[in-house]
């Protein structure tokens, strides 16, 4: 009971003060609905990005691997941070000086509209085959762990498993269709703080547990019981090696931070230059703190069941959130994962409205509709995307390597050959449309052959790179011998104040001196 209604209360509160906020603002304009207005400031886009980024896809997939290959996986966090630093210094100003308020807007004035056409429709593929059903399903994994909707129910556990899901999905439905991207980016930064607070909790309770009320000793009994698992430098065989940061990691991280339309939007949405570089760089540092939550209770896990839960690895999460958490508290943090997951979920969802109605609707369509008309077909296009998303979700379960390895296989799908045209875009203006075109179409085939019908050897974050490079090549010498008509920005006068954050470079260093040094200490 008490675990009932600590959850119910952190939820409405949410919900409320969401409303309270936004009950005066006007959502039925179009940057009203998909941009907030283009008045949010850079703590609420911090907040929204790492809540968007952090849902239990890495509370699960994360802490699953960790438990089994250790430390190694924190280099999907803490690179990001590097990331971030080139999107907030190098891409932002492109993106905000062209008014843009989707990643494929920025192809058409670059390329051609049909470039962008092709983009947007494999965007929202990617947003319905990948990310959506794992989120729903780690999401109902853990909450089903928590409740036991199945036994309360009386029903089988993969019956549990999908009420939950149907039930996650109709409550983002409603945020993502009803408030657009202000009410979603403003309940994100409330749940983030509960995240913090609530994800923290759960290495500080564990490590007072074995520590017998002393947090260090517990860590390093910790350490002392499996030193191997806090080495962050992988092996070439294990499941992320220490060169793959050198090849394809860091080119899934561009285009993660700085070229994902999901991510981004929140930065389109700012009031100004410098709010939105001071949410990219805020996020940068939550991505180095971030693997306290995600990385190291899989970890102490580790120390509680050895290799008990191998070949469960996504369940050892849940398993020592009941092991370790108060009662009192399990309401909480069990609305705060589901804050984390409708995070993700109704931020998709809304890039997803914002990519449909914008560049296929309004451009293929019915290109003179009305704003109105607009975030209509926005609601309807989320409202049908979640029901997809929601069908195919209990599909993804029995993942051999984690849900969080296979949702990043199945990322670079759509991630790395939008990259390589985006990137062809920024730095070199002698590839045209055509050759855009065809070097994204021969990378997504690429990829596919090479990762799920022949078994290539060759781990599939460096065929990530391979496939970039090979792409870049490709679309180079396309354009060279056949030339097409010369590239022409289009040119708009910025919406916003174009003024940097003063103190963007200086954090920007330290960001990367920090993530240097970090793999110094952990890896000597």
């Amino acid at each position: 009971m008490l675990t009932a209604l600590t959850f119910i209360g952190f939820t409405l509160f949410v919900a409320f003060f969401s409303w309270y906020k936004l009950r005066k603002d006007d959502i039925r304009s179009r940057d009203g609905y998909f941009l907030g207005g283009r008045s949010l400031t850079g703590g609420v886009i911090a907040g929204s990005m790492i809540l968007t980024n952090i849902s239990t896809e890495h509370l699960i997939g994360l802490n699953g691997s960790a438990y089994k290959n250790g430390m190694i996986i924190i280099a999907w966090e803490v690179t990001s941070a590097i990331a971030l630093v080139i999107a907030a210094l190098y891409f932002l100003p492109i993106y905000l000086k062209m008014g843009l308020t989707t990643i494929p807007q920025y192809l058409e004035n670059r390329y051609d509209s049909s470039t962008k056409t092709l983009v947007a429709f494999l965007l929202m593929v990617s947003f319905v085959v990948t990310l959506l059903p794992i989120v729903l399903y780690t999401g109902a994994i853990n909450l089903e762990s928590i409740f036991g909707v199945s036994e309360v129910l009386g029903v089988s556990l993969s019956e549990g498993i999908w009420i939950t899901v149907v039930t996650i999905g109709v409550i983002g439905s409603v945020y993502a269709i009803f408030g657009g991207l202000k009410a979603v980016a403003l309940s994100d930064s409330i749940n983030a703080i509960g995240l913090v607070i609530g994800g923290l909790m759960v290495p500080v309770f564990a490590l007072w547990d074995i520590g017998d009320g002393n947090i260090i000793d517990g860590m390093s009994k910790v350490y002392a019981f499996a030193p191997e698992k806090f080495n962050v430098i992988g092996e070439a065989d294990s499941v992320l090696p220490f060169g793959t940061i050198f090849t394809g990691l860091m080119i899934n991280q561009l285009y993660f931070w700085g070229m994902n339309q999901t991510i981004i939007q929140r930065a389109f949405g700012a009031k100004n230059m410098a709010e939105a570089q001071k949410g990219l760089l805020f996020t940068g540092i939550f991505k180095i703190l971030i693997p306290l939550i995600i990385v190291l209770p899989g970890i102490i896990a580790y120390y509680y069941y050895k290799d008990q839960y191998y070949d469960n690895q996504d369940f050892i999460y849940p398993v020592l959130l009941m092991r370790v958490m108060p009662v009192g508290l399990l309401g909480f943090f069990a609305a705060v994962v589901l804050g984390a997951i409708l995070s993700t979920f109704n931020s998709v969802l809304n890039s997803a409205a914002t990519i449909f109605s914008l560049d296929i609707y309004k451009k293929l369509i019915h290109p003179d509709c009305s704003d109105r008309r607009l975030v209509r077909v926005g609601r309807l296009s989320s409202l049908v995307l979640a029901l997809f998303a929601i069908g195919i979700a209990p599909l993804v379960g029995n993942a051999p390597e984690g849900l969080y390895q296979l949702m990043q296989q199945l990322n670079g799908i759509f991630f790395i050959p939008i990259a390589s045209i985006l990137i062809a875009g920024f730095f070199i203006p002698k590839v045209t449309a055509r050759g855009a075109k065809i070097g994204l179409v021969t990378g997504l085939t690429f990829y596919l052959l090479t990762s799920f019908v022949f078994d290539s050897g060759i781990h599939f974050i460096h065929i990530w790179a391979i496939e970039f490079v090979m792409n870049l090549a490709l679309m180079y010498t396309i354009s060279h011998y056949f030339p097409g008509k010369p590239n022409t920005y289009i040119s708009r006068p910025p919406v916003l104040e174009m003024k940097p954050w003063k103190y963007a470079k200086p954090v920007s260093a330290a960001l990367c001196l920090v993530t240097v040094l970090i793999y110094i200490w952990l890896g000597s």
